[in-house]
Order: C-alpha cells, then sequence, then structure tokens
C-alpha cells in the first residue's frame, strides 16, 4: 500500500457541505482536506467527480444469491464468498454487514448451511487478507424457529458481529401478514393449496410456542453487549412499543410509516430498503421508502439484496429533496452510527480513508472507484 495517496480535482461530500478541493490519505487515514488543487507527483484527477465516504451496508444478502444462483445449483461456499465481496467493493460498499439467518422457517431449505459455511469463510478470507471489503456479521435470528437458540449459542460472542435482528417471518405477520400475499410466493414454489394451509398451521403454532422464549433468551443473552439490536419489518405503533421497551434500538425495514413513525418517536434508528428506493416502491407491497424518507424517518439505508442499490439510492434521495451530504450520510455516517463504527463513514482528518468516487451520468450515479484503508479496492 503507498504510504501517501492524494485525489484532486473531487467534489468531496463533507458531513455538512459539498467542497471542490483535494484528499491526501496517509497511512490509511484522511490526513488532510484542502481546498486548493494539487500538482504533486502521482496525483489522482477526479475530473469532477464526487468523492464520498466508504459505504457501510448494514444488511445484505447478496451472499445467498452467490451461494444458489440458480434453485438446483449451489455454489462453492469460499468461491461464492469471494464473488460477493468484489461486488460489493465494484458498488463502493467498503464497509459489510453479511446478514446471516440462523433458523430454519422451511423458506430455503440450505440457509442453515450457508449461515456456517458463510461464518466460516468471512473468518478465514478477512485473516488471509484475500478480501476487498471488510465483513463483519449481522446475525438474522428467527424467533419461531427451533434451531434458532442451537445456532446463535456459539457465535453470539464472535468478534465480528456488529448487529443482531430479531424476526419473524410467520405467515400473518410483518412482511407477511397478507396472507394472500404469502399463498402466492409459495405457489410460485410449487407447494400445493394443501401443502400451504399445513404449513401455514404449523409455522403458527412454533411461533405460539417459540417466539416468547427465544426472544427473552436472545434479550437477556446480548443485554449490555454494546450490539446493535433491531426488529423487522415492524407493522404497527403496538410492535414498536414492545422492541423499545425491550431495549431494542433499531427499527429494521418498517412495513408501515405508523411504525416508521413510531420507531422514531421511541428514538430508535430506522433502516430502509435502497431497493426500495431505487425501484420507486416496496417489492412486496409495503410502504415506499422514498415516502419515509420524505417523511424524516429514515437514519440508514441497507442493499437488503443488491449491493450496488446503495449508492445509487443515495444519490436519487438527494433528488428527492435532501441536500447531498444528508442523502450520503443516509449510506455512510448513519450506518456507522448504528454499528457503533466510529472510525469511518465521514469525511474527517483522522478516520479511515474508506473512500468511493462516483460520476453522474444523467440520473445515474456510478461507482468509478473506491479505496479501503486507503488501498484502492475497486
Amino acid at each position: 500500500m503507498r504510504d501517501e495517496t492524494i485525489i484532486t480535482n473531487a467534489a468531496l461530500v463533507l458531513p455538512d457541505s459539498v467542497r471542490h478541493g483535494t484528499l491526501v490519505l496517509r497511512g490509511g487515514a484522511i490526513a488532510e482536506i484542502q481546498t486548493a488543487p494539487s500538482a504533486a507527483p502521482g496525483v489522482i484527477d477526479a475530473e469532477g467527480d464526487h468523492v464520498i465516504p466508504g459505504v457501510i451496508d448494514l444488511h445484505t444478502d447478496n451472499l445467498e444469491r452467490q451461494v444458489q444462483p440458480r434453485s438446483n445449483a449451489r455454489w462453492p461456499s469460499r468461491s461464492a464468498m469471494v464473488a460477493h465481496d468484489a461486488q460489493c467493493a465494484a458498488a463502493g460498499v467498503t464497509t459489510v454487514l453479511d446478514a446471516l439467518c440462523l433458523g430454519d422457517l422451511g423458506f430455503e431449505k440450505d440457509r442453515v448451511r450457508t449461515f456456517r459455511d458463510g461464518l466460516a469463510d468471512i473468518d478465514a478470507l478477512s485473516d488471509a487478507g484475500a478480501l476487498r471489503a471488510e465483513h463483519f456479521l449481522h446475525l438474522r435470528c428467527e424467533m419461531p424457529a427451533d434451531d434458532m437458540l442451537r445456532l446463535f449459542d456459539p457465535v453470539a460472542e464472535h468478534p465480528r458481529v456488529r448487529m443482531v435482528s430479531l424476526m419473524d417471518h410467520t405467515p400473518g405477520v410483518g412482511q407477511y401478514f397478507n396472507l394472500d400475499y404469502y399463498r402466492s410466493l409459495q405457489r410460485g414454489l410449487g407447494l400445493s393449496d394443501a401443502d400451504i394451509e399445513r404449513r401455514i398451521g404449523e409455522l403458527r403454532g412454533n411461533r405460539a410456542r417459540l417466539r416468547g422464549p427465544n426472544r427473552r433468551t436472545v434479550l437477556a443473552r446480548l443485554s449490555g453487549s454494546g450490539i446493535a439490536l433491531a426488529s423487522h419489518d415492524d407493522r404497527t405503533e403496538a410492535e414498536v412499543a414492545e422492541n423499545a421497551a425491550d431495549g431494542i434500538d433499531v427499527s429494521e425495514f418498517p412495513v408501515t410509516m405508523e411504525a416508521a413513525r413510531a420507531a422514531k418517536r421511541a428514538g430508535m434508528a430506522v433502516i430502509a430498503g435502497a431497493p426500495n428506493i431505487v425501484r420507486g416502491g416496496s417489492h412486496s407491497g409495503n410502504v415506499a421508502a422514498r415516502d419515509l424518507v420524505a417523511a424524516g424517518a429514515v437514519d440508514a439505508l441497507a442493499s437488503d439484496y443488491v449491493p450496488s442499490s446503495l449508492v445509487e439510492a443515495a444519490f436519487l434521495c438527494a433528488r428527492l429533496g435532501l441536500d447531498l451530504p444528508s442523502a450520503v450520510g443516509l449510506v455512510t455516517a448513519g450506518p456507522a452510527r448504528i454499528a457503533r463504527l466510529h472510525d469511518r463513514g465521514r469525511l474527517e482528518p483522522g478516520l479511515r480513508a474508506d473512500l468511493v468516487r462516483v460520476r453522474l451520468h444523467g440520473d445515474l450515479a456510478v461507482v468509478r472507484a473506491a479505496w479501503r484503508v486507503g488501498e484502492r479496492v475497486a
């Protein structure tokens, strides 16, 4: 890694302004922010492009899509991790919280295998310096799953864990509140109506039996840990009130405006989906993230299933009424605060030199380059 890198002729997106100038990177950190152009030897001319902090993704399922590129074709796990990492870096994501699912509700039979393999691969490849982005863990704990606690217990104190979300994908709840929608999804997987009704009954029975005890155990285990605790797919003010009372400080992907506003009133941070912003609405009929942003009810965006959505969504938000520093903050400073990553997320001297160069092509924000700790990774 070069000891010093200078990027000049850039539109620097600072925490509260956009300034044309020069960044000096030294020893893996931002050393100086200058307003004058630089003619130093080896300087990188950004040609007027925007330079923003490295993007931080709090929730991505993208690894699952690399592991299972087709329904009947499972890819070798370590190769899948390398491909996932490369996609993140190319999208300007320099910090990734890989959202791995703990607990089987019968949606994807190999999710538990993906969790186990992914955990091993993140450790091995990170320790070997083989990954471009820095990877942490986001444990997605399915509260109504029989096997969740057995999977959670050995990894609850893993040093890479930065977030734990309490999930509940039982039909009739949260994202699957509309049972007709749930049934249509299951028919698309080839299940008969009789099998679907049997599954609904089983899953709702498991929820009645397991959700409460599992939830209490996870909350007790993480109390005082400093790990960000998130609820998921909040729908009602009552759900948010329960979560806030239990010390949960993040509402991830609320599915209604009511829930998002209630979370903000309760002092919780709200995460919305960047793909929802880019597509102009929810893929499952829930509240539009653009409406949440317009209402001031979003603190961070996460890629969910498309890493490249984050930079595009941030610049879209700047055209929807936010100033550019605030819009970029939804994928940089906001996620850094939620994940307690205080050494990154802003262009400020002394912070990590995680950067992304972005060129606007009409309405499209295109990532041209990315640096992590001062070293170019894309």
